[in-house]
């Protein structure tokens, strides 16, 4: 099995030389830290990924969670991690210091997760304790908080993100699980009678820790229809007794299911309300259920991206390491020479192609993420405009920073198992298993289509297109500068053409919309989607040209730092090369005027 599964030199390039996460200690809020205890946070979560992860890669993909008698079993080594991460304080490294956290930016918890994700993501389960847990201390009593938090930060109690029904999927206007008021003297303040079920709940139940805590939307007795009479709740698996003690509370686990990856976490099928005794403590105030959600949906949503980069970052370099190692045929100037030694398959140009797409994908969808992860931090401690305009342009990139590394890292692990020819079709390396894993990461919390959808109906247009307008600016800024280099000017000159045909393209389809044609508007959203990603990552790889020849002029590095160095200039040439020429083809079809999937009387073509 390959011996790498991140670079921690480029992770490292990325955080200080590219966006300086130091600088964030200027800020009160994180002015604890320096660059040496952010390095120290991610040295840790790097020993716990190597020793208690990685090894177990394939163990933990092949003895999948199972239930039985009502009980889920899971690989004993999750029990392990969870008490390592726990005492290493890295569940609650963002949290606050008044909740037991280590006030770290989350441009260094996200890149924790990096590692942790590329070392083993069938481990994927503290990302929901901690949006869960963050989810109570944002909106919650104090006596919620102090109930539940300390445990799951601990790693000792699981949390979980329960929303989707059966009926529903998705569509959480249509939630049915319902709450009904209990009277305070008998359960304490804010206790409901909760009643439903809850499909494909990750890491809802399972022995490797004492209790479970699922954060879980449900519908008030006469709340308003839609999702403005949802409301979020405490549902755990079992409640206090009110006597220091705890009680089952009827949260019944119906199934789990088996799953095409990530086989090491346990998606459960879970009925509440089976005996009618299943207690729900309201969190913060009724029907704002959705806005709460909504509310942590960014760090949610880096997490996703997080986690699709580090396992399309495994495959990388597992084929990297292969290709480096396995000798096939002559170079092709060299056919003839049936004498000569086999060369490597990285010599052969095709194979040069597909792990030059994979670390286009994998570095730029890092980098991005921790463009993302950096905005997130501005706009929770800084004040006025820059908390502002922080905010809306982590709005305006969620979106891609959740659907580029999960749809292009799909496409990378396909091209990281390509590279090992047959062989990454069987058991025997790593890359067929990483194949099944990514996959459901385009489906995580919103899928490409709804993200999309959001993106082109509603994050362009909000406050009369501000945000991408503070994009557009920041991406000039960019251009500006690489236009200093006499090689870097033909690429900034390239840029600046996208984003000219962003704009055109805005422009044909803005007036569907202004026409309340909306479904006309959005109908190839998605496209609009994969084409505005090209252009992001390509932002995000000409930013890091840019420092990498900085550096290269300034520093006159040697060995591998000048290796490193052109290689992502040589990275970002291939990008620009070989995907930015992709939006000229969907810009056509985005500008074409004929309308082929929308459902008419008429034809029902499928």
């Amino acid at each position: 099995m390959a011996t790498t599964y991140f670079s921690k030199r480029n992770l490292q390039f990325l955080l200080h030389e590219v966006f300086k996460a130091e600088e964030l200690t200027k800020y009160e809020y994180f002015s604890a830290h320096d660059r040496e205890t952010f390095n120290l946070v991610l040295d840790s979560a790097t020993y716990i990924a190597d020793t208690l992860m990685h090894p177990y890669l394939k163990d933990i993909d092949k003895n999948q969670p199972e239930l039985k008698n009502g009980q889920v079993t899971v690989h004993p080594k999750v029990k392990e991690y969870l008490k390592a991460v726990g005492e290493a304080g890295l569940i609650g490294a963002g949290f606050s210091f008044e909740h037991g956290g280590q006030q770290l930016p989350e441009m260094i918890s996200s890149c924790v997760g990096f590692i942790l994700m590329a070392a083993n993501n069938g481990m994927m389960y503290t990302g929901l304790t901690s949006g869960a847990a963050h989810l109570i201390t944002s909106f919650g009593s104090p006596e919620l908080s102090e109930t539940y938090v300390p445990n799951m930060l601990a790693g000792t109690w699981q949390g979980t993100m329960a929303l989707t029904e059966p009926q529903a999927g998705s569509s959480l206007s249509d939630v049915t699980t319902s709450a009904t008021p209990l009277p305070d003297d008998q359960f304490g303040s804010g206790a409901y009678k909760i009643k439903g079920q809850k499909v494909f709940i990750s890491a809802g139940d399972h022995d490797a820790v004492d209790n479970i805590v699922h954060l879980m939307l449900a519908r008030i007795d006469g709340a308003p229809k839609g999702t403005k009479g949802i409301s979020l709740f405490v549902v755990p698996k079992y409640r206090p007794d009110g006597n220091g003690g705890f009680v089952d509370n009827d949260v019944t686990s119906t199934g789990v299911y088996h799953k095409m990856g990530q086989k090491g976490v346990p998606a459960m099928h879970l009925t509440m309300g089976t005996n009618d005794d299943t207690i729900g403590y309201l969190v913060g105030q009724p029907h704002q259920g959705l806005p709460y959600m909504f509310q942590m949906m960014n760090e949610a949503r880096i997490g996703v991206g997080m986690t699709a980069a580090a396992i399309a970052t495994a495959a990388y370099h597992a084929a990297l390491e292969y290709a480096k190692e396995r000798p096939q045929s002559r170079r092709l100037n060299q056919k003839n020479l049936l004498d000569a030694p086999q060369t490597p398959i990285i010599n052969h140009p095709d194979v040069r192609r597909m792990l030059l797409f994979q670390k286009a994908v994998t570095e730029g969808s890092l980098s991005l993420l921790i463009e993302a992860a950096r905005l997130y931090d501005i706009s929770e401690v800084a004040q006025g405009e820059e908390k502002e305009n922080a905010f809306l342009l982590l709005d305006l990139l969620m979106p891609v920073a959740k659907s580029y590394p999960s749809e292009m890292g799909v496409q990378s692990v396909s091209q990281s198992l390509q590279t090992f020819g047959g062989y990454g079709f069987t058991e025997d390396f790593p890359v067929e298993q990483l194949y099944r894993d990514i996959r459901i990461t385009p489906i995580y919390e919103g899928t490409t289509g709804i993200q999309a959808q959001d993106l082109l109906g509603r994050k362009m247009t909000i406050k009369g297109g501000k945000a991408p307008q503070l994009l557009f600016a920041e991406i000039s800024k960019l251009i500006a500068e690489a236009s200093t280099f006499d090689d870097l000017k033909p690429y900034a000159d390239q840029l600046t053409a996208e984003l000219k045909r962003t704009q055109e393209v805005m422009a044909s389809l803005m007036p569907h919309a202004q026409k309340g044609d909306i479904e006309r508007y959005l109908s190839d959203a998605t496209l609009f989607l994969e084409m505005f990603g090209i252009v992001v990552i390509a932002w995000q790889w000409l930013k890091q040209a840019v420092v990498a020849k900085q550096l290269l002029l300034t520093q006159n590095p040697q060995g591998d730092d000048l290796i490193f160095y052109e290689g992502k200039i040589h990275t970002m040439k291939f990008f620009f090369h070989y995907e930015v020429p992709k939006t000229l083809g969907l810009a056509v079809r985005l500008k074409d005027t004929e309308v082929l999937t929308i459902v008419t009387e008429k034809e029902l073509a499928l």
